[in-house]
């Protein structure tokens, strides 16, 4: 598909500043030979299932739910430690003395896990789930969701003068703290969380824990201590994949030092692959040589969803498996084709029931990566492959994985591996309960650079740098509870702030210089928004500014310069959902191949929305402000699907993939909530948000009933 596509690829030198030479070698002609070296018949000795005894908590486990009692905690601790038992466990303590929970996630898919796991633990009835497109018992005493939907209730709470009801939050995939895009918001958490409010933080891969527990300390005035587990629960084992078929250490098995294994050097000489650089290896025979050593089941981290859906395309290997096995897969597959008859048309579907394998990526529906996710996990599939999303929150865990490429597509470029990301995907290898030992497969390629991924091996994870960032929505709902002497004191406990403070080599002057580039992006936001009248002169939210405050969403603005001008339809849910769909879109599109197309009624509101807008665009470019232009294509996407056409129509009218469709549509949806919240002000466009969420949310988008027997079927 046409956003499957990368650009043309640069091929940056891995740190090691090793790149494989060039080999005029083809891959070998003859079918791939399984073999090990001698110096692995000790390691596979050790694979197999470890004996079950009765579940005991770990030191680092007990220690961490003795100081989330007193204190903030910060808990890091490898993939598979057991983070989400001492969640569960915290929330339990506060649930059985009658108080409230709340546990926020990055992802939807982890939320919808906790969600499901968290209802056979307390009951269905007792934990709610809010997230971008599910909200159920809002009110319960347990609460999961998004970190967004957490931050925008401490706005509310704190515009209301009230404490946000709850006894403890757990912050989960706590490194997202340093994600470009969305670390703003769990900063943002931390910042305005209230101090009486216990804060246990959980992740993996943090590589300034000390540091981030140091600031929070500082702002919060209560300890947070850190809790740290450095030893895996399932060991893990590097090999390297030789092109004849042969495994071999990746590492040097008695070597205190992280060194190569003597052979794969000797194989770096002169090495040889075993395809075209853009070719991908024979899967079937590499998975062959893989199930010969019993190394299944294997999770492949592939460069592209492209390169995922031609695994599994490729891929007609048939191996022998216990009846009740496939019985099981079957079973699982009717059950989830019988409530949603769209995954039966799935062109991999052949492939998941007969070959056990299957594809997870983005482009993807959520119900397939759902399905995909369900199998791996009651270890029904051989092999799934997958880009490095998978290695972020989704659990789904391994005895095997293979890397293919030692850099990633960073949105823009292609980018050497870092620690983090490294370990990330590794930590996927070794099942806690099912597997005595893990193993992380190299295959070497063109794009493989073998030094840097021996260095990473023993590469403590990256630290986390502050992300925050002045916006729009922030200044307008720190308006509704502070005056901007209050906020410019917020603003100074920012993780930035305190780095720069911490920072021995800068002067007085520049420290003083950087602790006021908040502020003064602050008051840069201001000044526009006073001039447009958002903003009194008195700097107090003018009436447009109080309810503008409730669209936090990314172009806040022109969506309230949209109501301002009175252009969105009032009665048409169809075409409302078709004009917000252009605030969502990030793609440039040719509109004037697909004019012919709309119907002269969406054509019509268009241009006038455009026309309207774009003066105010105008101002916030010359400002220097981001508005993005906005296209027909995704308007006449959505209206399409609004009216009720065809989902695979649409999918072609939108030359997307199937989940970056669903996500603009579930996105339209969440972006109608907030147009939806403005009764008192636009009672007739809230009404119509609400009807066009209903138009736009229905499947294969959302997974409503899936979710609800998955819940009450535990």
């Amino acid at each position: 598909m046409k956003n499957d596509s990368l650009p043309k690829k640069k091929y940056p030198r891995g740190k090691s500043g090793y790149r494989p030479k060039h080999s005029s070698s083809k891959k070998p002609k003859k079918r791939l030979l399984p073999g090990k070296d001698p110096a692995l018949k000790k390691v596979f000795a050790e694979i197999g299932v470890p004996e079950s005894r009765p579940f005991q908590p770990d030191s680092f486990q007990i220690n961490a739910l003795s100081e989330i009692q007193q204190n903030d905690c910060l808990v890091t601790a490898p993939t598979g430690a057991g983070k989400t038992w001492i969640a569960v466990e915290a929330i339990a303590a506060i649930f059985n003395a009658g108080g409230k929970a709340w546990y926020a996630s990055p992802l939807k898919a982890l939320t919808n896990s906790k969600y499901i796991e968290f209802s056979e633990r307390f009951g269905t009835e007792n934990v709610g789930i809010l997230t971008g497109d599910r909200k159920e018992n809002s009110e319960s005493r347990i609460i999961v969701g998004t970190t967004e939907i957490l931050r925008n209730q401490l706005y509310d709470s704190m515009h209301r003068g009230e404490c946000i009801d709850t006894k403890i939050v757990i912050l989960d995939e706590a490194h997202y703290l340093g994600n470009e895009d969305r670390g703003v918001v769990w900063e943002e958490i931390m910042i305005y969380l209230p101090q009486r409010i216990p804060l246990l933080l959980l992740s993996a891969t943090i590589g300034n824990a000390q540091q981030i527990a140091d600031w929070l300390t500082y702002i919060r005035g209560r300890r947070c201590a850190v809790v740290e587990e450095m030893i895996r629960p399932v060991p893990l084992y590097h090999l390297f994949f030789h092109p004849s078929g042969t495994l071999y250490p990746l590492i040097e098995p008695k070597c205190t030092q992280n060194s190569m294994y003597r052979k794969v050097k000797a194989y770096l000489k002169k090495p040889y692959y075993f395809s075209s650089p853009r070719a991908l290896p024979p899967m079937g025979e590499v998975i062959q040589v893989l199930k010969n050593y019993n190394l299944l089941p294997v999770i492949f981290f592939l460069k592209s969803r492209f390169d995922c859906n031609r695994a599994v395309e490729m891929y007609n290997e048939k191996f022998d498996e216990p009846p009740e096995r496939k019985r099981d897969r079957h079973q699982l597959i009717l059950d989830y084709t019988h409530q949603y008859p769209i995954l039966a048309e799935h062109n991999h579907m052949y492939k998941l029931r007969k070959l056990a394998v299957g594809a997870h990526h983005s482009g993807q529906l959520p119900m397939w990566k759902l399905i995909i996710e369900d199998l791996m996990t009651r270890g029904l599939l051989d092999a799934v492959f997958a880009t490095s999303t998978v290695a972020a929150g989704v659990n789904f865990p391994a005895r095997t994985v293979v890397i293919l490429n030692s850099d990633r597509f960073n949105g823009s470029d292609f980018v050497p591996l870092d620690a983090t990301q490294f370990h990330q995907m590794t930590g996927r290898a070794g099942r806690r309960g099912a597997d005595q030992i893990g193993f992380a497969v190299t295959i070497p390629g063109k794009f493989m650079d073998l030094p840097l991924v021996v260095q990473l091996n023993h590469s403590p994870p990256s630290e986390i740098q502050s992300q925050i960032k002045i916006n729009f929505s922030m200044v307008l709902n720190l308006l509704l509870s502070h005056k901007p002497n209050e906020i410019n004191q917020l603003l100074e406990k920012s993780f930035a702030t305190f780095l720069i403070l911490k920072e021995k080599r800068l002067s007085h002057k520049k420290k003083k210089e950087a602790r006021t580039r908040l502020w003064r992006d602050f008051i840069r936001h201001l000044r526009f928004l006073i001039k447009e009248g958002f903003v009194t002169e008195k700097e107090n939210l003018s009436e447009d500014g109080i309810w503008t405050s409730q669209l936090r969403v990314d172009q806040p603005l022109l969506i309230a310069q949209g109501l301002r001008k009175q252009i969105f339809p009032k009665k048409d849910p169809a075409l409302l959902a078709a004009l917000i769909a252009s605030f969502i879109n990030e793609r440039d599109t040719d509109d004037s191949k697909i004019e012919a197309l709309a119907p002269e009624e969406l054509l019509d509101a268009f241009q006038k929305m455009i026309n309207a807008l774009r003066p105010l665009a105008r101002r916030m470019t010359m400002n220097g402000f981001n508005a993005r232009p906005l296209f027909l294509k995704p308007a006449l996407t959505l209206y399409q699907w609004a009216k009720g056409e065809n989902w695979q129509d649409v999918v072609k009218l939108s030359g997307l993939a199937e989940g970056d469709l669903a996500m603009m549509i579930i996105r339209t949806a969440d972006n109608l909530r907030h147009t939806a919240t403005l009764s008192d002000f636009f009672p007739e466009v809230a009404e119509t948000s609400r009807l066009s969420i209903s138009c736009i949310l229905r499947e294969p988008v959302i997974m409503d009933a899936l979710y609800s027997s998955r819940v009450s079927s535990g």
